[in-house]
């Protein structure tokens, strides 16, 4: 796979090297209590010896940033060089604390010297915007003059949903948004000559994904920047949806030369995140790397909003569609013996027809989606047909074809859910929690319903959820309806019921 639209510059991570020709690099993060230093260590063993070359730990407050020392001293004593990575919100003295210990720090400009959006319409002068800068400014100082020192590596990770007021002000809760958000904080950084950087864009939404990453790249090569990027999908939620999800926005990124580090974000052990990354990586830079389009960057393609890629399937050699008609349009292969020639604009009235020798149901939708993700992203072509000459077959082969195109937003046939893969600020069951709310609701259709594990990721993350289920506290949950909480510490044991019961009032109301 050839980096053909974005070559990152070099910089390290501990004595990993990252950017550049550098392989991709794959992280997880924990979701144990980051004060609990023996389970802290075990799981990121378990997570390292999965394959991680980086392990991300949350450090809320000061005393989890400084604990983070012994967890480095157990992981050193057992033979563990890998790097760790404080993850940080809301709390500059927690970053200063981390970045003498850790060789990275994740910091998040909607959060870390500026007020967080409120989703309340405010306004800002431009003498008023310029001076949050100006304090802004002041207050990483002291963060980059620790990282220089240390030598730590400082990535600045802008979350869709998670801007500060000031950036809602002038740019909403959009893509654009979200690179001036980076922009800014890169030009502080630039002033003071510091460049190790990394950056992120990440969102639940494939959509997002794709456009704040491409305009981050565009203007940072405007610029003159070439800082390594990380990828993931947040919230991307469990099972084989989050999978699908999370290698249709990755793998799409991927394929046009975009990424240097990814995480694959599931509400799962933390440890099995890794494979599914490996599997990404290794289906596009492997042998099957041929069938991947060699073109420029393909254009997001206008269309209506009942666009409704069909799901055609292939019998004796006849594609045909949903209605039991036979599709007579042009049919596009993408076989590893013969890569298809794939033009900048795609014709409308294509069939994606991937063809697969495969018998691991997880492993072949895994592969697909990381193949056709970015043409549905895109809105390119009119419908899919996976091909498989394998054992999976028949049901499954729809199964996954409908569940790509739920993850790029080109159909919906479901309900959305998202839902964060939890940490160490996590205080309560979030895995069980998805199961009895997809329980509940899964009658249901056409719904988007987040469930957040706490209020870092929650309300702005759920971008854009018709409902949330987000925790509060120890045992509590707030019930959002949208962006507005409408019940407020909900007993874990009752939040499912109310949360129901909410939408069913909606439902019967409207």
């Amino acid at each position: 796979m050839s980096k053909n639209i974005y070559k990152s510059s070099e910089i390290y991570i501990g004595r990993i090297p990252i950017g550049g020709s550098n392989p991709i690099r794959l992280q997880s993060m924990t979701n144990t209590d980051t004060m609990d230093t023996q389970a802290s260590v075990a799981q990121c063993i378990r997570i390292i010896e999965a394959g991680a070359d980086y392990v991300r730990l949350t450090a809320q407050g000061i005393k989890e940033a400084e604990n983070l020392n012994n967890i480095k001293k157990e992981l050193r004593k057992a033979g563990f060089e890998t790097p760790l990575i404080a993850d940080i919100h809301f709390n500059p003295a927690a970053a200063e604390a981390a970045a003498r210990i850790v060789e990275k720090v994740r910091i998040n400009p909607g959060n870390y010297a500026d007020k967080r959006a409120s989703f309340i319409k405010a306004e800002f002068t431009d003498k008023e915007y310029n001076e949050e800068l100006e304090r802004i400014h002041e207050r990483l100082l002291p963060l980059i003059e620790i990282c220089k020192k240390n030598k730590t590596v400082i990535r600045l990770g802008i979350n869709h949903g998670s801007l500060s007021d000031r950036i809602m002000t002038r740019y909403g809760n959009t893509s654009e948004g979200m690179v001036f958000s980076a922009m800014e904080f890169i030009k502080i950084f630039r002033a003071e000559n510091f460049n190790d950087l990394v950056l992120s864009m990440k969102s639940s939404d494939t959509v997002v994904l794709m456009e704040s990453n491409r305009f981050l790249v565009s203007k940072m090569q405007k610029e003159g920047a070439a800082y390594p990027i990380h990828l993931g999908v947040t919230e991307a939620g469990e099972g084989e949806d989050g999978r699908i999800r999370s290698a249709a926005g990755i793998g799409a990124l991927l394929c046009e030369g975009i990424g240097d580090t990814i995480r694959v974000s599931l509400t799962e052990d933390p440890e099995k995140e890794i494979p599914v990354a490996k599997e990404i990586l290794n289906f596009l830079t492997g042998d099957a790397a041929r069938v991947i389009d060699p073109s420029p960057a393909l254009s997001f393609k206008k269309r209506d909003s009942l666009y409704r890629p069909e799901v055609v399937v292939c019998d004796s050699g006849n594609f045909i569609s949903e209605s039991g008609d036979f599709y007579k349009g042009e049919v596009l292969t993408f076989n590893a013996g013969n890569p298809p020639v794939i033009s900048e604009n795609l014709k409308s009235e294509i069939i994606l027809n991937p063809i697969f020798d495969e018998d691991d149901p997880v492993k072949l939708a895994v592969d697909a989606a990381s193949l056709l993700g970015r043409y549905f992203i895109l809105k390119q072509p009119d419908g899919i047909c996976i091909t498989n000459r394998g054992k999976v077959g028949g049901e499954k082969l729809k199964e996954i074809s409908f569940t790509i195109l739920q993850a790029t937003e080109a159909r919906i046939t479901r309900n959305r859910y998202i839902s964060c893969p939890t940490c160490g600020r996590t205080k309560f069951n979030l895995q069980e929690a998805v199961q009895k709310v997809k329980s509940a609701t899964g009658h249901l259709t056409g719904l988007k319903i987040a469930v957040m594990g706490c209020i870092v990721n929650g309300p702005g993350e759920m971008a854009g959820a018709d409902y949330g289920y987000v925790g509060a506290g120890e045992g509590k949950v707030h019930i959002y309806r949208g962006t507005v909480p409408v019940k407020k510490n909900v007993p874990q044991e009752e939040a499912v019921e109310e949360l129901l019961k909410l939408i069913v009032e909606d439902q019967t109301n409207l």
